[in-house]
């Protein structure tokens, strides 16, 4: 069975304010197999958050993965997608049922929290967007 480790992160410099994703996928071995960010314009953080996690998990899928286990610093994405906290807002809702779709398409799957500094290369990817786009 194919695993993969996904460290996702997403941040806005103001909140809203310009937004972007980091993503790193890691084997089981630790070896990094994909690495990327992406701009998203101007969103929230949290709306940055989930649309990372997202984009983790359509990319494990498209590697083939059958189990994954998710790194992410947001408290709040991690407790709504396992279930332990509401999600209120909209936006949000929207984004929960996508994540939770694609998370239902693994036959394992476990979402972490982690703190910033367990989470250096994806941080570090969303950084390295937003400072592109701040040029």
């Amino acid at each position: 069975m194919k695993k993969l480790i996904i460290f996702s992160d997403g941040g806005a410099r103001g909140n809203p304010g310009p937004a972007a994703i980091g993503v790193v996928i890691k084997d089981e071995n630790g070896n990094t197999v994909s690495s990327y960010g992406d701009y998203l314009g101007e969103q929230t953080n949290n709306f940055a958050e989930y649309s990372a996690i997202i984009s983790g998990l359509e990319r494990a899928k498209d590697m083939e993965a059958e189990e994954v286990e998710c790194f992410v610093d947001s408290k709040l994405v991690c407790e709504q997608l396992n279930g332990n906290w509401k999600v209120k807002e909209a936006t949000l809702q929207k984004l929960f049922v996508k994540a939770w779709n694609l998370m239902q398409g693994f036959k394992k799957i476990s979402i972490k929290h982690t703190y910033r500094e367990g989470n250096k290369e994806a941080d570090a990817e969303v950084n390295k967007i937003l400072d592109k786009q701040a040029l």
